[in-house]
């Protein structure tokens, strides 16, 4: 899996250096509705929490770019089950690698794959927390919308993101992440 993940960087960059029209950075922060889905897991409410981090624009002609961003991502879930509040965190370093298609000027639409990296897994029971096995690698898919202000480097994302892999480490468990997003962000140009 490190092997692809290399791969993939060193394509993305190769790609980058050689065909980019406009490159601009740019940081971004926001709100994640996050839950869990999966097998028996109906009863499993969501968790609202923060994401922050940032964002490469690579422009390839007028109206599609290759997006790359790199973002610490609090996820997870909550429960009450038999008198029990129970909390779930799940902190990601989360890779998406976007293909941003430009439909009107300053607005876009944009998807691909999601590498989540696992940082933190634990669950609080009744405020007492425990640690327990995850995958430390996850692939998701991930499509949102973009729009940036006209002159301005201030933009806005919705992105809705689900994994393609389930997180537990057993394989009759099936379990996965879904996030909704809302960032704001600035490019600097």
């Amino acid at each position: 899996m490190k092997k692809l993940l290399l791969f993939v960087a060193l394509i993305t960059v190769g790609t980058l250096t050689t065909q980019a029209q406009e490159t601009k950075f740019g940081l971004k922060a926001g709100v994640n509705f996050a839950s869990v889905f999966g097998d028996n897991l109906d009863e499993f409410d969501g968790q609202t929490d923060f994401h922050v981090g940032g964002v490469l624009s690579v422009g390839l002609n007028s109206w599609l770019s290759l997006q790359p961003e790199l973002v610490y991502s609090r996820q997870g879930y909550s429960l009450e089950d038999s008198g029990f509040d129970i909390k779930g965190n799940l902190d990601y370093i989360n890779l998406p690698i976007l293909v941003d298609f430009t439909i009107a000027e300053g607005f876009s639409l944009h998807g691909g794959p999601q590498f989540g990296f696992n940082l933190v897994s634990e669950e609080a029971v009744d405020g007492e927390s425990f640690k327990f096995d995850t995958k430390s690698v996850l692939i998701s898919n991930a499509i949102g919308a973009q729009y940036q202000l006209p002159d301005n480097g201030l933009f806005f994302q919705l992105r809705y993101s689900s994994d393609f892999v389930t997180i537990a480490e057993e394989d009759d468990i099936n379990v996965f992440n879904s996030v909704f997003s809302a960032s704001i962000g600035w490019f600097f140009q």
